[in-house]
């Protein structure tokens, strides 16, 4: 799958799980809603019941802000399976004038969002790699 069509498969996918990595190397993984404009990724912290707003993922992108999102279709029928990856440096927003377009962009995709928007922060992941992969694509073949 070229670069360009991994960014479009992912930007189209409703959910995706964001990777971060602690202090000490553990891996965190989330699911997330996002949305993307041009090479960027954003990400918000949103009403859903959380226990805290001092979030793990947060706390993880402020030591170690390498991060990776992947989006994935499955079915049953496998020769339709696919994944788009997008690698990048993610930073915490928090400042209410900059998070404005990207919470925009996320009340657009989402309607759940329309009658009650995300108060942040917003992640903002700058993408430096976009992959992906797609039965259809695979150069291998399968095995009976």
């Amino acid at each position: 799958m070229t670069p360009d069509e991994a960014r479009k498969r992912f930007a189209a996918a409703s959910v995706a799980r964001l990777a971060t990595v602690d202090p000490d190397g553990h891996p965190h993984v989330v699911p997330v809603v996002f949305a993307v404009l041009e090479s960027f990724v954003y990400i918000a912290v949103d009403h859903k019941p959380k226990t805290s707003r001092d979030l793990r993922r947060l706390r993880n992108i402020r030591t170690t802000p390498a991060v990776s999102v992947l989006v994935d279709h499955y079915e049953d029928e496998w020769t339709r399976l696919w994944w788009a990856r997008a690698d990048g440096s993610a930073t915490v927003v928090d400042d209410p004038a900059a998070m404005t377009t990207p919470i925009d962009l996320l009340v657009a995709k989402y309607p759940q969002y329309q009658e009650s928007r995300p108060s942040g922060p917003v992640i903002a992941i700058e993408v430096t790699r976009w992959t992906g992969w797609s039965f259809s694509d695979s150069d291998e073949p399968t095995q009976d």
